[in-house]
């Protein structure tokens, strides 16, 4: 088989409210971390094991993203793994993995972080998910949910 595959999905909840920026030309740019569980057994005993993503979108999803989600939201996404080198303040590289997300759906409205009903509103789709091509943070140590 010739070719290769970068997909990732995910369905978790938001670390922290989006944060959304704009590059020197304009687009805009959103990014936020999402936790996973994972359920393991330990010593006899059930917990869930979060594990984080950094998660970047552009465009006008950014936009949505910023103005419906917020920490402790659900949400499904698609996208695609990235690895940027940058270097520090001493000169020292350092790499950064990220999801670049297309697809994004909002399973919670905004202010509704925490639980509640998906959001209803036209112009995140109704729960439909959003996309857009997918262009070009650590993890919180506190579990927002």
């Amino acid at each position: 088989m010739a070719g290769s595959v970068n997909k990732v999905i995910l369905l978790g909840r938001l670390g922290a409210d989006p944060d959304l920026r704009h590059t020197p030309s304009g687009q805009a740019v959103a990014n936020f971390n999402v936790a996973t569980n994972e359920r393991v057994q330990r010593d006899g005993t059930w917990e869930d094991r979060p594990e984080w993503h950094r998660v970047v979108v552009w465009g006008k999803l950014a936009e949505r993203c910023k103005q419906y989600l917020s920490k402790g939201a659900q949400v499904y996404l698609e996208g695609r793994l990235q690895t940027r080198k940058w270097q520090d303040r001493e000169g020292g590289d350092r790499y950064t993995t990220e999801i670049v997300a297309g697809t994004v759906q909002f399973l919670t409205s905004s202010g509704e972080g925490r639980g509640g009903a998906p959001h209803s509103g036209e112009d995140t789709g109704g729960g439909a998910p959003i996309q857009e091509p997918a262009s070009g943070g650590g993890g919180d140590d506190e579990f927002p949910f």
